[in-house]
């Protein structure tokens, strides 16, 4: 029941307006996580992301190249970077700078640390940090600090065939 519960509020919590947590996409429309998880039964890794961040920009190609990779078959990447709308100019480089083909999105470190919390009940430690969401859109794991992209195909393997057996 206990269980119920949590992915419940997680449901409500992913489908609030996008105003709730101000993430917005570069071209500046409102984006709520739920219109980007759980609707392409694909896992979705999203990883928060600064434009200063060292490690950020040391690991960057990595998730590029995971979802190259990946982004046909059963995961994809999501970006949100905590630059906010004031250095959308700096977030907007980085992406061209690592060729980030994948979607991104933009808020503010208090909007993200808000949403951080509610989702993982742990307070938001910095960048870069991982959220993965199953094909359904279930949060299913999160770290902060950089997640070696094997260890992220590992474990959604693990939990495909968790959810294959009878």
């Amino acid at each position: 029941m206990r269980l119920f519960l949590r992915y419940r509020l997680l449901g409500l919590l992913l489908a609030l307006p996008a105003s709730a947590w101000g993430m917005q996409d570069f071209q500046g429309h409102e984006q709520a996580l739920s219109d980007r998880i759980g609707q392409d039964d694909q896992w979705r890794v999203v990883m928060i992301w600064e434009s200063g961040c060292p490690a950020c920009n040391h690991v960057a190609h990595r998730y590029v190249d995971f979802h190259e990779f990946n982004t046909d078959q059963r995961a994809a990447m999501l970006g949100i970077s905590i630059d906010g709308p004031g250095r959308q100019a700096d977030a907007e480089a980085f992406v061209a700078r690592h060729q980030v083909p994948f979607p991104n999105l933009i808020a503010t470190p208090r909007e993200i640390a808000g949403l951080y919390r509610s989702l993982t009940g742990k307070p938001f430690r910095g960048t870069p940090s991982f959220l993965v969401f199953d094909p359904q859109g279930q949060l299913r794991a999160f770290q902060t600090g950089p997640v070696p992209t094997d260890m992220l195909d590992q474990f959604i393997s693990r939990a495909e065939g968790q959810t294959a057996a009878p």
